[in-house]
């Protein structure tokens, strides 16, 4: 039987030496037949001309604009030829070995319909980032995630299903893409990962943590730990996902108790500090829901 190939997608912003970073560690993967997507999203002020130059392998997608996280990885779906979709944050790095056991999980299992692997933080001692997830506090808006930053001590070297993947690092069958569809755009940055794993559960698949794949994640680059834009989408989303995916007297819980108590909490953080930008950023979020009420408007 023929190898699957693997497409490996990747969005750069801005990051060409980060997302150079990465692909040097894709060089030493041990999986013999892969491709490798850069989709560039309209970098400003960062020439990826230095992508194609050092990597002549890896299809440099330069977009016109830019299309966020999701727009971003669709446009790498629409070029990939691969049997299996690996979507990849270009502030990653790799274990040589760490393709093998997450096309082995869809070619054993085929009601997986995406999967992450181990995630450490990079160079942080073997802290973990990521070991599965126990899915979104309705009532937070926030991701429980299994054995974030603990020592990786081998307590987490169990695969298993889980509750969502990981978007730094989540291989989808093209199979289950052209069932389900492709990754939600209307969230631009931040949850629509997760967003598509509801998609993909909906649909009858399952979700898996591979313990046997390792990747390292330097995390937030691209929009920095603290920035206004984080802010604005990763509250704007966080309330977007309740409504979304919930229903009934649980949807209307949640979204109430999201804004009467924990956007609250954070307003007040923010006036604390004089974080004006910040607190501005929240109103924003919170306005852009109460813009779009209809969940049927929203795509």
């Amino acid at each position: 039987m023929a190898t699957p190939l693997v497409s490996i997608i990747s969005i750069n912003y801005n990051q060409a030496q980060v997302t150079c970073e990465m692909l040097a560690s894709l060089r030493q993967i041990t999986y013999p037949r892969v491709e490798i997507l850069v989709v560039d999203n309209a970098s400003p002020t960062d020439d990826p001309g230095i992508i194609a130059e050092r990597f002549p392998e890896v299809q440099l997608i330069r977009s016109a604009e830019n299309l966020g996280f999701a727009g971003g990885n669709n446009l790498g779906i629409a070029q990939a030829q691969g049997d299996y979709l690996l979507f990849l944050n270009n502030d990653t790095e790799v274990a040589p070995d760490f393709l093998e056991p997450l096309v082995e999980l869809f070619e054993q299992n085929p009601r997986a319909g995406v999967a992450s692997p181990k995630i450490l933080f990079h160079d942080s001692g073997d802290l973990i980032q990521y070991a599965g997830s126990r899915g979104i506090n309705t009532w937070t808006g926030r991701s429980i995630t299994i054995g974030q930053l603990e020592p990786d001590c081998g307590q987490h070297n169990r695969s298993a299903e889980t509750e969502l993947a990981d978007g730094a690092a989540m291989m989808v069958p093209r199979r289950v893409v052209e069932a389900v569809g492709r990754m939600p755009e209307l969230y631009f940055l931040y949850y629509e990962e997760l967003d598509w794993c509801e998609m993909i559960k909906r649909a009858g698949y399952r979700c898996h943590y591979v313990a046997e794949s390792t990747v390292y994640h330097k995390e937030s680059m691209s929009v920095g730990k603290a920035s206004v834009l984080k802010t604005y989408y990763m509250n704007r989303n966080r309330l977007l996902f309740i409504r979304r995916n919930s229903a009934g007297w649980a949807r209307l819980t949640s979204i109430l108790v999201f804004v009467a108590a924990a956007l609250p909490k954070k307003a007040v953080q923010f006036s604390l500090h004089r974080e004006w930008q910040h607190l501005l950023a929240l109103g924003r979020g919170l306005r852009w829901n109460l813009q779009h009420p209809k969940l049927t408007d929203l795509r």
